[in-house]
């Protein structure tokens, strides 16, 4: 367990280093305020030791930045200066525990030791709490040639810490392989953050991800950690990182580069430590070609591509794949497939890929008499429509009048891009050749 240790008193300092190595801790020893802050910037402790009154800085501002870099820390506050006022404050400001001075070596140890043990419990908890995720988790399925190279690359690129790139179109399970890349990670204990970057406004993207402190802006009534320094420790997944503005873009190159952030209107930067996994339907290239995706990013990102295969190209997997899905909707009798839906299930070309045979499972279960014919029908099975349907003419003796009329007609369009798009504003948008915040602006008036 490393321990940062402030004291300003040289011989104390020095005996209290020599204890705690004795009892086998890692001690990095500071003598003021501005030295404890600069070793807090260049590392991780599980536990900083600190007296109140240092020069330089005060231990409350030691405090404050320990806990602002990692909320697992544990701080202990040391003071001769003891006071209701003074351990309130701290405790309020995030600290762990107070030691009043005089204090004999075991009061410490012994302080030290409640956090060991409850650090080991809290790593036990999360080991426990990932293998019953594990058990639960959906699974990569399938035997065919093409998903067996895809699962040896899986195996082979987890264990790194290399940034992943998931392609493929809509449906074929790229949150799975991220989820899945994470589990047989070492970071398999820490948090895994997924954000689905078409989902949040642009306006708010930059202080979701990166955080913001108090006052930022109207309505920053406390700090903010943001995503990724949710993600400490673990894995952050951005679903739809073709979405991101190239304001975010810009810093988010920085945090892969520099690992650290700076919270909107921080002052300082805080370092982060997790593995990148990114995903796009999209074509990145052309992106970047058209000057909406930054080149240096696009190789940050892709320095292990793995592309996803369309479930029409590996339709043998489909009897397990009803299996698997049948079985996790109920777990007592798997579904049963006779020729005819299984011919019918093959002659299908599956637009909506891996999730589109989820759905027609889920209908099958729910509807065991349904014919094959009717396996398809929209909405269930989450078809895209191919073409706009615009409204009929309007019946001269009822035209609703020419601005309705056109109101219709745009409301026709944009619903067959988002069906299109399978409810991406961001696809849907492109294919209407339209700003995102335009789409968005028209759907909110519907």
């Amino acid at each position: 367990m490393k321990i940062l240790l402030v004291e300003d008193e040289r011989m104390a300092r020095i005996s209290l280093t020599g204890i705690l190595r004795t009892e086998g801790y890692e001690v990095v020893p500071c003598p003021d305020g501005p030295s404890a802050l600069a070793a807090l910037d260049g590392g991780r402790f599980a536990v900083v030791l600190t007296d109140l009154n240092l020069p330089g800085a005060n231990g409350l501002a030691v405090l404050e930045k320990a806990v602002a870099r990692d909320p697992e820390c544990k701080v202990i506050i040391m003071t001769a200066y003891a006071s209701t006022e003074s351990a309130v404050a701290a405790l309020r400001k995030g600290a762990y525990d107070y030691l009043c001075k005089p204090f004999q070596p075991d009061e410490v140890l012994a302080r030290l030791g409640h956090i060991q043990a409850l650090l080991t419990v809290q790593a036990e908890n999360r080991d426990l709490k990932r293998r019953i995720e594990d058990i639960g988790a959906p699974a990569i399925v399938g035997s065919s040639a093409v998903m067996q190279k895809l699962l040896k690359t899986i195996d082979a690129v987890a264990p790194g810490e290399f940034n992943v790139l998931v392609t493929g179109p809509s449906g074929t399970g790229k949150e799975l392989v991220a989820r899945t890349l994470h589990r047989r990670s070492a970071r398999r204990n820490g948090p895994l953050v997924a954000i689905n970057c078409s989902a949040i406004p642009e306006t708010l993207l930059e202080s979701e991800l990166f955080g913001y402190r108090k006052g930022a802006f109207t309505g920053a009534d406390r700090d903010h950690d943001g995503y990724i320094r949710r993600a400490q420790g673990g894995t952050v997944f951005l679903d739809d990182v073709d979405d991101l503005p190239i304001t975010v873009q810009i810093k988010l190159l920085r945090v892969i580069q520099e690992r650290e952030i700076e919270p909107v209107g921080g002052q300082e930067t805080v370092p982060v430590d997790f593995r990148l996994i990114c995903a796009t339907k999209v074509d990145l290239q052309s992106l970047v070609a058209e000057g909406k995706f930054r080149e240096d990013l696009y190789y940050r990102l892709n320095v292990i591509p793995l592309e996803l295969p369309t479930l029409a190209q590996h339709k043998e997997d489909i009897p397990a794949l009803v299996e698997h899905f049948s079985r996790r909707l109920n777990s007592d009798t798997p579904l049963a497939l006779d020729d005819e839906r299984l011919e019918t299930l093959l002659a299908h070309d599956w637009p909506g890929n891996v999730r589109e045979l989820q759905n027609v499972v889920e209908r099958m279960v729910a509807l065991p008499d349904i014919p094959p014919a009717n396996l398809f029908d929209a909405p269930l099975a989450g078809r895209s429509a191919a073409t706009v349907v615009p409204p009929r003419a309007p019946d001269p003796a009822a035209f609703p009048g020419y601005r309705a009329y056109i109101l219709e007609c745009e409301d026709r369009i944009i619903q067959w891009a988002l069906r299109k798009a399978e409810g991406n504003i961001s696809t849907a948008a492109r294919l209407l050749d339209l700003p995102r915040s335009t789409l968005r602006s028209k759907l909110e008036k519907l």
